[in-house]
């Protein structure tokens, strides 16, 4: 099998729906072998009996597969549930909150295939009203933190979108839709579960860089994304995860000198009349 696509869901059913669909239309162009596989943190909105339901419906089985979780595991731990059910040479990390656009999956194999050197690739991610959502990121450092923040440095830390029309590679990219070979696994591992939620991308695509492997962002591949649909799921809970994230991914004493940076920074830009 070539492509596995991996979703982890919770409390999305709508949103699910509509990418699931966008998959269907975009298989019918596609000549590889292929699999989806949900994996649901006990979502409470119906989102397994609609998998279900759409799986018969729409697909053929086997080509969809439910997992349903009992409780919330995580983004982390279910995708890697979901990988270590998967059979294809590539795995796709997919939010439910998005929608895939026809002929973005053969360019994003198509890549890959020629780029033996290529770890992850991100897709180009699209708002809902057409504009070029950020999906790429620096690793977090001090000195890029105070460039921005309080020497008005735009783009050097925080999230944003690559111009031009060409693959470029990039420090990391966003889990909402993440192309990662098989061999990248085998040679780096699962996801790092410490991670519930927030930060377990930019730790996976560190790991992938620090092993040799490249990580590309691919704007040809276009995916519309529903920005933080998925996450607002989680209710003020979400917010807790990001602290506790970046806490873990950053180290105490590094997320609180980048947290006091950038407060004093939003401060004096606040003050100054730049923002």
């Amino acid at each position: 099998m070539d492509l596995s696509i991996i979703i982890v869901s919770f409390n999305t059913k709508k949103l699910l729906k509509e990418c699931l669909k966008s998959l269907v239309t975009s298989y019918q162009s596609l000549v590889t072998d292929h699999e989806i596989i949900v994996v649901d943190n006990a979502s409470e909105d119906g989102s397994p009996e609609m998998v279900e339901e759409f799986a018969k419906k729409y697909l053929r089985k086997p080509t969809i597969t439910l997992i349903a979780n009992q409780s919330n595991l995580g983004f982390a731990q279910a995708n890697n549930q979901g990988i270590k059910k998967t059979k294809g040479k590539y795995l796709f990390l997919l939010n439910p909150d998005t929608r895939v656009k026809p002929g973005s999956l053969e360019k994003l194999i198509q890549f890959v295939r020629k780029y033996p050197e290529v770890g992850i690739v991100g897709a180009k991610l699209i708002n809902p009203d057409g504009s070029v959502q950020p999906s790429v990121y620096h690793f977090p450092t001090l000195r890029r933190a105070i460039k921005e923040y309080w020497l008005d440095k735009k783009g050097v830390y925080e999230k944003y979108s690559p111009k031009g029309k060409k693959a470029i590679e990039v420090e990391a990219v966003t889990g909402a839709a993440m192309f990662i070979p098989r061999k990248t696994i085998e040679k780096i591992g699962f996801l790092d579960e410490k991670y519930f939620m927030y930060f377990e991308d930019l730790d996976y695509c560190q790991r992938v860089k620090q092993a040799g492997l490249k990580v590309y962002y691919l704007p040809e591949a276009e995916i519309l994304h529903h920005h933080g649909k998925s996450a607002a799921k989680a209710g003020p809970k979400a917010y807790q995860y990001l602290i506790q994230s970046s806490k873990t991914y950053n180290g105490f004493i590094k997320y609180y000198l980048l947290f006091l940076i950038l407060w004093i920074g939003q401060k004096w830009q606040k003050i100054s009349g730049k923002k």
